[in-house]
């Protein structure tokens, strides 16, 4: 491990924390493909998975904030555990639902409760921004943990879609809620890194989504969301049509290898300028390496053409945390966080069912229009929305111990300074 990133595991706990982080954010790789595995092998029925992972998703996105602003005004340990344990049951209704037959509207009722699933990657993050705030130790630490998500979306769908094609088709599903119930547990058990929580006294009102350039964010990541979503159930499709299934999980794993390499790469990287104008580059990046998608004639090609598009995933993802950190107050933090994986999860809900939708009417390879239009609009949203970004956000601190607006004494104000610190 490269010397900076060896540097974030010199403080007590973090090499505990991220190992429970990387168990607890299995499922978010596994689950939704698993759930899409698994009833096209059952009903074979494209329309019926991707309305069942949208379904996931959009529950998510609807309860995700709220668990993470419970947490920041109750901590982790008293949030995550009841949350996770309600997802888990979720997750048994549902493959008891599809082994034995059920009526649709019973899968899609335990498919809304597991959006109870904690946002493990927000709280990962939470407690690196308490450990190193204001030092470019963040930065190292954000780029780490979005090469942890990719090496998650490399593995995750390997074994999801491998064990429910040579095992039993429940299997994907039922290791993604193993993996959530150890990770979060173990997580919870963790009280020395846990960051302090800010009870409603301390807690300023409204939510984190006030914020101006949160709601850029969230906006332009609901439509690269919708990228991740239809990428994902047209590639299981095309692979389907070429006769060779189970090879999607290894395609779409060369897809997160792609993001995972430049992630690595850009955590090494200390930059100077605007981290808004990092962040429109990759939206651009990202959208424009969607159109070699729509040539596709066979695996290989498409393994290239992913892992290209891959390369700008990490580095946008690490810029627009940062950004989080510098548009959100401190207390609110956690919340802000999962804001922007809500986006994330709407345009997930969204890409998965609108390509289930075409795929099932007009065959796989059209499919990929559809992550090639989001590309387009999330473009056109962050030029709109960039200036927003731009703008120097004053009293980042929230509320302090007395209840008070305003910044701490040991915050730096946020401009060119915090940039050459935190991205």
């Amino acid at each position: 491990m490269p010397s900076p990133y060896r540097a974030i595991f010199a403080l007590p706990g973090t090499k505990s924390f991220s190992v429970a982080g990387f168990l607890g954010r299995m499922p978010l790789s596994m689950m939704g493909i698993g759930i899409v595995t698994m009833v096209s092998q059952l009903t074979g029925r494209y329309g019926l998975a991707g309305g069942l992972s949208a379904t996931v998703a959009l529950s998510a996105a609807a309860i995700g904030p709220q668990i993470s602003r419970l947490v920041d005004r109750h901590g982790q340990r008293r949030v995550l555990r009841p949350a996770a344990l309600m997802s888990l049951v979720a997750v048994a209704g549902l493959l008891l639902c599809s082994k034995f037959e059920a009526p649709d509207w019973t899968l899609f009722l335990f498919a809304a409760l597991i959006g109870c699933v904690p946002s493990v990657g927000s709280m990962i993050r939470a407690r690196w921004a308490a450990l190193y705030r204001d030092t470019p130790q963040l930065h190292t630490a954000y780029s780490f943990e979005s090469v942890i998500d990719e090496v998650c979306f490399i593995f995750g769908p390997i074994i999801s879609i491998g064990l429910s094609t040579a095992w039993f088709p429940e299997a994907g599903p039922l290791l993604a809620g193993g993996f959530l119930a150890v990770g979060v547990f173990w997580l919870t058990a963790q009280r020395a890194t846990e960051p302090a929580p800010h009870p409603r006294g301390q807690h300023s009102s409204g939510s984190a989504l006030r914020s101006r350039g949160l709601q850029v964010l969230v906006a332009t990541f609901v439509a690269t969301g919708t990228i991740f979503g239809s990428v994902d159930v047209v590639t299981v499709a095309f692979a389907d049509d070429q006769g060779h299934k189970a090879v999607a999980s290894l395609v779409l794993a060369v897809y997160a290898a792609g993001s995972c390499v430049a992630g690595a790469v850009f955590g090494l990287l200390h930059f100077k300028g605007a981290p808004a104008r990092r962040w429109l580059v990759g939206v651009c990046t990202t959208a424009v390496s969607m159109i070699p998608l729509l040539l596709v004639g066979n695996l290989p090609f498409l393994a290239v053409a992913l892992f290209v598009a891959g390369l700008s995933i990490a580095p946008t993802m690490i810029t627009t945390m940062a950004l989080v950190e510098q548009h959100v107050p401190r207390a609110k933090l956690t919340e802000g966080m999962t804001w922007v994986s809500t986006g994330l999860a709407v345009g997930v809900a969204l890409g998965s069912s609108v390509a289930g939708w075409v795929i099932d009417a007009a065959g796989a390879k059209a499919g990929y229009g559809v992550p090639a239009v989001a590309g387009a609009v999330a473009v056109a949203v962050g030029f709109l929305g960039y200036r927003r970004l731009k703008q120097p956000v004053p009293q980042r601190g929230g509320t302090d111990e007395h209840g008070e607006r305003g910044q701490r004494h040991d915050e730096r104000p946020t401009g060119q300074d915090t940039e050459r610190t935190v991205a």
